[in-house]
């Protein structure tokens, strides 16, 4: 017999997930500021350092990890949530449960040295946004067609992944037009910083949808 049942909503995990990265990111860089392994700029300007450096050195290291490995169970919980909600995506799942294993990966292996290191780190940031996307626009088609999500929720998800492609070709197009060292690295931790916040930011919509749809999960108790 049901004694007991609980509607908890969903919303918060998405939106705690966005937190969690945003403050580990920019944490991390002021820590790495303070203790003098990088310089200070306004990164998504300037670009004068790319994510994994602003977290690779120090206290500011160590603040990365704690909280980017929690965001990435977080993350594969979201999706495997987003499965129940579309009542189906299975494809969906394995793309975003694959990415938040390779953000756990990147964030371990961040600070290390030797060049398996270095490629797990390398091919942990490709796959994390790469999986990721993908899994956001299956998840943006699967809503749409049955209009789990308001239509103005939706837009701005796309938007959202529009600008994300776009920041990619720009990435491409400068590795390819610009001859600097200097400039191109710049250039591409420009589009890192703006590539990072916008990813975490869908999953910001993402709460927004679920709180306006009332998503929630009912725990039954006997």
């Amino acid at each position: 017999m049901v004694a007991d049942s609980a509607r908890i909503p969903l919303w918060p995990l998405p939106l705690l997930l966005t937190l969690l990265f945003l403050v580990a990111a920019h944490a991390a860089y002021l820590l790495s500021i303070q203790g003098g392994h990088v310089p200070a700029c306004i990164p998504y300007v300037d670009g004068c350092v790319s994510i994994s450096r602003a977290a690779r050195h120090g206290w500011g290291n160590h603040l990365f990890q704690l909280l980017v490995l929690p965001c990435a169970v977080l993350h594969a919980l979201v999706w495997w949530l987003a499965r129940h909600w579309l009542r189906g995506g299975r494809v969906m799942l394995a793309l975003g449960v694959l990415s938040a294993i390779a953000l756990a990966v990147y964030a371990t292996f961040l600070g290390t040295e030797g060049e398996a290191y270095r490629f797990l780190r390398r091919y942990g940031v490709v796959v994390y946004f790469g999986f990721g996307y993908l899994a956001q626009l299956a998840l943006m088609r699967r809503a749409s067609l049955t209009e789990a999500l308001a239509a103005g929720v939706i837009a701005a998800m796309s938007w959202i992944s529009i600008a994300m492609l776009g920041l990619g070709v720009a990435n491409v197009v400068a590795g390819l037009v610009v001859d600097d060292p200097s400039a191109k690295d710049r250039w591409e931790n420009v589009f890192e910083w703006w590539l990072g916040l916008l990813m975490v930011s869908w999953y910001a919509v993402l709460a927004l949808g679920w709180r306006r749809q009332s998503v929630g999960i009912r725990l039954q108790a006997d």
